[in-house]
């Protein structure tokens, strides 16, 4: 690890200062996955700014209208088991509670988990080349070990996936990640936070230089109280997602579906949104077999699996109906 300097701000705009004048400083709130990265060298900041006295930033709360607002410094374990949130949108409770240990989920902050980098094992190793770590090296993935890499959206350049929970949710349900900057405050719909690699893999959110995650809001309202979040992984803990599915569904009194919302993990460099994909659902019944597979078959028309990886795509279009099939089974439950 190289020397950096550490420094700890006491406002907001102190931080946001810090980071304006020092361009190469990266800030610390739990450091869960920074510090990963600069004992491994994928990661060389000349400072950490830690942030972890800005108490605005750590608060849940459902306001008047129905919108969650999650402070970027609150844990995960403190927002999966936030009462309002749980019942609001069910399924971002479930991605927070599937991701990493117990442990990790009280020291991880929710503006950090939405900027975790891809665990690919050419990233996070310095001693061979990776277009993400260091541009136009070359991507050592291609032709090497992808078993747990990107079928969706890849380049020539990087076939890294991204490797959040929360962020895969976010997207589904039409959340916002609010930051800061050297300009003033922004609000980003999160399923364009996080960019695919195309000629610029090193590039992966829309962030600017200087700015900072200070929360996250998700409107509330029928589609977000029956959302679920399926995991597949190889092991039903502390694991990365092999594939994940973001469902939402908001069903009439008969069993009609009047709005459907899907995102998936572990598939893309990014929460790979197929919101309109999943309108093909409007209209169908809850319970219709052929109406799943159906949307499963189109979410992945574009997949682009290496040998490594080809299972994921029939692992995504079995996890697809599955999650469906359990939202359609709690509007059952819901109904009798």
């Amino acid at each position: 690890m190289q020397p950096f300097s550490y420094i700890e701000p006491r406002t907001l705009d102190d931080a946001l200062r810090l980071a304006r004048e020092h361009p190469n400083a990266r800030f610390l709130a739990g450091g869960t996955t920074i510090v990963d990265l600069m004992k491994s060298g994928a990661m060389r900041p000349s400072m950490l700014i830690d942030i972890n006295r800005l108490d605005a930033l750590n608060d849940v709360a459902l306001d008047d209208n129905g919108t969650l607002h999650i402070g970027a410094l609150a844990r995960m374990s403190d927002v999966a088991s936030n009462d309002a949130l749980r019942r609001r949108a069910p399924g971002l409770s479930e991605a927070l509670l599937f991701a990493a240990s117990g442990q990790l989920r009280n020291m991880a902050s929710i503006g950090g988990n939405l900027l975790q980098r891809t665990r690919c094992l050419y990233f996070r190793d310095r001693h061979f080349p990776c277009n993400k770590r260091a541009p136009g090296s070359g991507c050592s993935a291609l032709g090497g070990e992808t078993r747990n890499l990107a079928v969706l959206g890849t380049s020539e350049h990087c076939i890294a996936s991204y490797p959040g929970d929360f962020a895969v949710m976010l997207a589904a349900l039409g959340g916002f990640i609010h930051v800061r900057g050297p300009v003033g405050e922004r609000s980003i719909i999160a399923r364009d936070f996080h960019s695919l690699p195309g000629d610029t893999p090193d590039v992966e959110t829309v962030l600017e230089s200087g700015e900072l995650i200070v929360g996250v809001t998700v409107p509330t309202g029928p589609l977000t109280r029956r959302s679920h979040y399926l995991k597949v992984r190889d092991r039903s803990s502390y694991e990365f997602a092999s594939v994940s599915v973001a469902a939402a569904l908001d069903v009439s009194d008969d069993g009609t579906i009047r709005e459907a919302r899907m995102a998936l993990g572990g598939l893309a460099a990014k929460p790979w949104y197929v919101g309109p994909t999943a309108e093909c659902l409007v209209g169908h019944r809850w319970d219709d077999q052929d109406a799943l597979e159906r949307l499963a078959d189109l979410a992945l028309e574009g997949a682009r699996p290496q040998p490594g990886n080809a299972y994921k795509v029939p692992q995504a279009r079995a996890a697809i109906v599955r999650a469906f099939q359990t939202l359609a089974e709690r509007h059952a439950g819901d109904r009798s």
